[in-house]
């Protein structure tokens, strides 16, 4: 069986991400719905919307969001609106906050520990996704990249709190942060797959691993990032991808990369991998081209 591409280039430039995008061979037709991460208030490494807006006006797509399940400048529409006005997403694109009406079920039929899904219910007005995902460290889930841009970054308000919570129904914020750890990154994997396969032949993923901070983009103080920039990623598998640049940080000379690796396997990070691969959705075994 052949091995998923996932095409690589190590210049970060606006017109690299378009180039690598062509690579992937693939026509997102209709409404297309954009997946960013808008960066939390204060946060000073997530991917600026001037830097995206080639590759977004080269698919044509609306920029889309959904609301958090915690305290700050992104747990309401409102206040996630205003945000993105600020963030300067609103100057050059349509914005679409997903669940600032409603959310909506989707199913896992094969979940490890949640069997159905909360998303935003404005999912099912777009025809195609493209996932651009900033990849970095995270505080809970060791890494994000496009795996978590489909489980949490699609989830709804609602659907953020129901994975944290390994599936409790009406879990608190407080149960979100006691979750047995394994239980939570397992949910993730859950809820990826549900997303990619709503979306299959349908959705697209590129990752971008620059501003490399041990934190996420959702850390109003995260730290600066401990790592130089290691380039552009795009694939149609999201597990392939990740993988990918999970062994471009391990396999680095740089003198930063034990402390993101660190980060990562505290938070038993690849388990994501290794669950999402179970779920057969896609395949952590690719074949990486460099374009450089």
């Amino acid at each position: 069986m052949e091995k998923p591409k996932v095409y690589f280039s190590s210049r970060i430039t606006e017109d690299n991400v378009i180039e690598l995008y062509k690579k992937l061979n693939i026509s997102l037709n209709g409404r297309v719905a954009v997946k960013v991460h808008s960066g939390e208030e204060g946060n000073q490494n997530y991917l600026r919307p001037l830097f995206l807006k080639p590759i977004i006006d080269y698919v044509g797509g609306t920029v889309v969001e959904c609301n958090t399940a915690y305290d700050g400048a992104r747990d309401t529409t409102e206040k996630h609106l205003n945000l993105m006005s600020n963030h300067d997403w609103n100057k050059y694109f349509n914005v679409d906050i997903l669940d600032s009406d409603s959310d909506m079920e989707i199913s896992v039929p094969n979940g490890k520990v949640i069997t159905k899904n909360y998303v935003g219910s404005k999912l099912k007005d777009y025809d195609s996704i493209l996932v651009l995902s900033h990849f970095k460290g995270h505080p809970m889930g060791g890494f994000g990249g496009a795996l978590k841009q489909l489980s949490i970054g699609f989830a709804s308000s609602k659907g953020k709190r129901y994975i944290h919570c390994a599936g409790k129904e009406n879990g608190s914020y407080e149960d979100m942060f006691e979750t047995d750890q394994l239980k939570f990154i397992s949910a993730m994997a859950d809820a990826a797959s549900s997303v990619h396969k709503y979306f299959e032949n349908r959705i697209a993923y590129i990752n971008i691993m620059c501003n490399l901070s041990v934190d996420c983009d959702c850390c109003k103080v995260a730290e600066d990032p401990c790592m130089k920039d290691i380039g552009i990623l795009a694939s149609l598998d999201p597990i392939a991808l990740d993988q990918a640049c999970i062994d471009l940080v391990y396999n680095s000379c740089d003198p930063g990369r034990d402390h993101l690796v660190e980060r990562i396997e505290s938070r038993h990070g690849t388990k994501v991998i290794d669950d999402a691969n179970s779920l057969r959705f896609g395949t952590r075994e690719y074949e990486l081209i460099n374009i450089d």
